[in-house]
């Protein structure tokens, strides 16, 4: 990883946040799908069925349905993203690991968050995680003006507003193409994934994020 040839202080740690800092298939994951599947249904006089195979196809075909809605609809995002983020019991429904408040303060360096989730859902997330005191920033797909990773616009305004150069930084995500879109502009690139493939813009791959203090001490001695 070339960030680690930068000096601890000025290495730059950028985290998604679903299935990254948590693992959001349990719960929250099927809570959003079907509050997709109910906005879509109300939206277009869908049936479940039909509701449910627009957002895989728009999944599948854009990487978000928001994208695929935007793009063949015309729909307000903030109004979708908003209606399909509500979680009244999320501090339940968050599944975290005890460690990983200790692994992001052993890191060093500036830590920030840069998810494709909204800022009142991402906030409610890393508070319910107890580590929201360990971020300097926290991106959202607001901050991108709704056009979510991979694009590179995202990571341009996040590069932008701190003033950093790609090298001294390291995107830590569980989607193939956001580390792809990273590692084009620059960035080292670290896996999150119980795969045991290999990937060839993956610097690093990790199960868990509490494993990258170690990894990061191990390769850079």
């Amino acid at each position: 990883m070339r960030i680690l040839r930068v000096s601890p202080s000025r290495r730059v740690w950028i985290f998604d946040l679903d299935n990254t800092l948590h693992d959001a298939r349990p719960h929250i994951f099927p809570s959003m799908h079907d509050q997709m599947n109910a906005y879509l249904m109300r939206r277009f006089d869908l049936d479940d069925e039909g509701a449910n195979r627009m957002r895989r196809f728009f999944w599948e075909r854009y990487g978000t349905t928001l994208k695929g809605l935007v793009r063949h609809h015309g729909e307000d995002p903030k109004k979708f993203i908003f209606e399909t983020h509500q979680f009244p019991e999320l501090a339940s429904m968050v599944v975290g690991e005890y460690a990983l408040g200790h692994a992001l303060a052993r890191l060093g360096g500036k830590r920030l968050v840069f998810s494709n989730a909204p800022r009142h859902y991402v906030e409610a997330v890393l508070r319910a995680l107890g580590v929201a005191r360990w971020f300097d920033a926290v991106y959202t797909i607001e901050s991108t003006r709704y056009r979510p990773k991979p694009a590179f616009q995202g990571f341009r305004v996040l590069l932008r507003a701190h003033n950093l150069e790609p090298h001294r930084c390291a995107l830590i995500d569980d989607m193939p193409e956001n580390l792809r879109a990273a590692k084009r502009l620059g960035m080292s690139t670290v896996w999150v994934s119980s795969e045991p493939r290999r990937m060839p813009f993956a610097d690093l791959r990790v199960k868990s994020v509490t494993e990258l203090p170690r990894l990061v001490f191990r390769h850079a001695h």
